[in-house]
């Protein structure tokens, strides 16, 4: 049984947002404040990622460890009730975002997966990371 009423539970649940997540926001400030120029969650590609860079040829996801079933976390539990259906819903999503990932690399385009407990825990190391790649990908 939940520990909190269904109407407080529904209130929690409709803030979780799908796009303009803090670590989205956060993300796309740093990588403009370097100089890098994108679109944000473009229609035109599969799974319409976070932010799409064309000079790159790159596309970046930033997934909730949660949602995206991040296993090694501590984000990414399961909760205790319906577990069943919250398994099912992370495996589904799972599998989508590996098709999604393998049409964009038969597309031509590089694809970056940031997770949410590596930007929260390690943003500066997680964000220079990520530049040196993209800015070694021009090479």
């Amino acid at each position: 049984m939940d520990k909190i009423s269904k109407e407080r539970r529904s209130k929690n649940m409709s803030k979780i947002r799908g796009k303009d997540t803090s670590i989205e926001v956060f993300t796309r400030k740093w990588l403009f404040k370097e100089g890098f120029r994108f679109r944000k969650n473009d229609e035109r590609f599969p799974g319409k990622p976070d932010i799409v860079l064309p000079k790159y040829s790159t596309v970046i996801f930033i997934h909730g460890c949660f949602w995206h079933g991040h296993g090694v976390c501590s984000y990414s539990h399961i909760p205790k009730t319906r577990t069943d259906y919250w398994m099912t819903k992370i495996r589904n999503n799972i599998n989508r975002d590996k098709i999604n990932t393998d049409k964009l690399i038969s597309l031509g385009w590089k694809v970056k997966i940031l997770w949410e407990c590596e930007l929260k825990k390690n943003p500066e190391e997680t964000m220079s990371k990520l530049i040196y790649d993209l800015k070694s990908s021009l090479l």
